[in-house]
């Protein structure tokens, strides 16, 4: 299940040198239709274009499992959540990579919006992302073939499983790590029904316009059905990264009322960022707000604080 881009198979299709346009991609355009130069985005795991009014995106065959996932939830989500999603016009495979041409969305990236939002702006996008949220985690699972994890109790136990050891593999001291078993075994992950989770949700994919209004939200390869609470921790660490305010009005909008907004559910976000499938502490130690004391309970009072 998501296997690094370094595993990329037949590079030609999409040319060695990113700035040309491979031949199997020139010839996928035209056979698609899709008018327009294509310029490629920058960064992400898979190749993506843009062209003209509209994206494609491509699934090396390493890739492959994840074409479904993004289609079929994509699908499922078109017009039923407060912020637009990409509509599909076609998915399918060409030459043995997968592929989906899909609608571009209007907006800037909110990793590139951010510090010019005002705080009222910011109010704006949280409350969108809330909202948004919600909506998205009230709606039935699509049926995906093959869609991974198939038991989210168990896919949580492998997690914890490997926790200590897998934070370690990717560079984490070894003080943080002998303090993870007994963090993960203080709070409660009582697994309720699952939901629709995006897994994902970052700056990087959510756009925003001139008001701070949420006008695009995509990159729904990785999504997955389980725990709620699973999501915040995505949205904690990679969104509010700090902000408690920012994070506050998410979770409002969200639903959670104010006497929720406690030191259990703090410390129930950051167990789910350890066990999170994109969790690296080591890297978030680096990049978010540094706690006041060298403890578990301590980052996940200043990671996840609302206000």
């Amino acid at each position: 299940m998501w296997p690094d881009a370094s595993d990329e198979e037949d590079y030609d299709f999409i040319a060695h040198d990113e700035q040309e346009l491979g031949p199997g991609v020139r010839a996928l355009l035209a056979d698609l239709g899709a008018a327009g130069t294509p310029e490629r985005y920058r960064g992400g795991s898979l190749p993506v274009y843009a062209v003209g009014d509209l994206v494609l995106k491509l699934f090396p065959p390493v890739y492959a499992d994840e074409l479904p996932v993004e289609a079929g939830v994509l699908r499922a989500v078109q017009g039923r959540l407060p912020t637009p999603t990409p509509r599909v016009h076609r998915s399918g495979e060409f030459e043995g990579w997968g592929y989906v041409l899909m609608d571009r969305l209007r907006g800037r990236p909110l990793i590139e919006a951010w510090d010019d939002l005002s705080p009222a702006q910011r109010d704006r996008t949280a409350d969108d992302l809330g909202a948004t949220t919600a909506a998205l985690h009230a709606l039935p699972p699509p049926e995906i073939e093959d869609w991974v994890p198939d038991d989210w109790g168990g896919f949580v136990d492998d997690q914890r499983a490997g926790c200590a050891g897998r934070h370690r593999a990717l560079g984490l001291s070894a003080d943080w790590v002998a303090q993870i078993p007994a963090f993960l075994d203080s709070v409660d992950l009582t697994v309720g029904e699952p939901v629709l989770l995006h897994t994902e949700m970052m700056r990087q994919h959510l756009l925003v316009g001139d008001d701070g209004e949420l006008t695009g939200l995509f990159d729904f390869e990785p999504a997955m059905r389980g725990a709620a609470e699973y999501e915040f921790a995505g949205i904690g660490a990679f969104v509010s990264e700090g902000d408690a305010r920012f994070l506050g009005r998410t979770l409002r909008a969200y639903g959670y009322p104010a006497d929720r907004l406690d030191t259990d559910l703090r410390r129930r976000f950051l167990a789910w960022l350890l066990l999170h499938y994109y969790g690296n502490l080591a890297d978030h130690l680096e990049r978010l707000p540094e706690p006041g004391e060298p403890t578990l309970n301590s980052v996940a009072d200043r990671w996840f604080a609302t206000a």
